[in-house]
């Protein structure tokens, strides 16, 4: 928060402090603020999560997919995309890295999961967050992860190209070259290129509905086939390992 010199603002600012509230980082340049209802309408999304698993609570050792709107609308038709492997949908529309992290107790941790399948930061980019930071929240979560869940892997989809967000494609491009090399030092993270796939001669196929934004189901079946690609040598010796890390 910046001083303005004038005793509400220190009054506010001390207050906050007493309440034990860090107060939030500026927004970089170009970022916008937090969006209040955004983050209510999120944290109603894991509630619903959260009660759903008092009431059923999911097997262990699923494969956990986590993240924002593209994970959310595949609900419908994973379970069956990634058979014999069995599934958990975690999405929750429009999140960023952060959310994730700061619902990692209630959507990830608890479900024990024999490998994350993780999407997010697209919108973080395009709510103008710095690249670093969008990395070091993926560092956060990483971090997180380790602590919860051990050599659990994850599997980052990369951030994919869109036609209604093809501008911010570089900066895309820099968010994947990071956690692709990071992939590269980690033996618990694997990176899974979407991007050339979904590219023709440069530019985003004609794989979009009408947003430009959401996949259609021939988008999907570009993920299906490279996430499929990605878990299935592993699938059944992570299913060992977390079975045995489950029994101890």
């Amino acid at each position: 928060m910046r001083l303005h010199g004038t005793l509400c603002v220190l009054t506010l600012t001390v207050s906050a402090a007493v309440a034990g509230e860090a107060a939030a980082p500026a927004p970089a340049p170009g970022q916008r603020a937090a969006d209040p209802a955004l983050e209510r309408s999120l944290g109603a999304e894991v509630e619903q999560f959260v009660r759903a698993d008092r009431v059923s609570p999911p097997p262990p050792c699923q494969v956990l997919f986590v993240g924002s709107s593209s994970i959310v609308r595949w609900k419908e038709t994973l379970a069956s995309d990634m058979a014999p492997m069995p599934v958990i949908d975690r999405g929750f529309g429009g999140s960023h890295i952060e959310y994730v992290n700061r619902w990692f107790d209630e959507i990830v941790a608890p479900y024990r999961p024999r490998a994350i399948v993780f999407y997010a930061g697209e919108n973080d980019i395009d709510a103008g967050k710095p690249v670093d930071r969008v990395v070091a929240d993926f560092d956060e979560f990483m971090r997180r992860k380790t602590g919860a869940l051990g050599d659990t892997p994850v599997y980052f989809i990369s951030l994919k190209p869109s036609k209604l967000r093809f501008a911010q494609f570089p900066r895309q491009t820099k968010v994947n070259a990071a956690i692709r090399a990071l992939a590269r030092r980690r033996p618990d993270l694997h990176y899974i290129d979407v991007v050339t796939p979904m590219l023709e001669n440069g530019r985003p196929k004609d794989i979009f509905v009408a947003d430009g934004l959401h996949m259609s189901a021939a988008g999907y079946a570009i993920w299906t086939r490279e996430v499929r690609a990605a878990l299935l040598p592993d699938t059944e010796s992570e299913a060992r390992r977390c079975a045995r890390a489950g029994a101890r």
